[in-house]
């Protein structure tokens, strides 16, 4: 998984955590709607501005979007 996509999964994640919409997230970093789904598709890499600005809104650290999580073994 790239960190595009690892991004993806943990924007979703984290906004899902937080019962936060796609809107909501969107107004709180100061970015679109469509933005953060293209985000949260992968089908977009986001600037570490725009990545700073998303961590600000879901109040993490930026580096939390990016850190991929392992798979628990079977």
């Amino acid at each position: 998984m790239d960190l595009k996509e690892v991004m993806a999964v943990n924007l979703r994640r984290m906004r899902h955590d937080r019962d936060m919409t796609q809107e909501e997230l969107a107004d709180r970093a100061g970015l679109s709607t469509r933005y953060i789904g293209a985000i949260e598709r992968a089908d977009v890499s986001a600037s570490v501005t725009i990545l700073g600005k998303i961590a600000e809104a879901l109040d993490v650290e930026p580096g939390a979007l990016l850190k991929a999580v392992l798979a628990s073994p079977r």
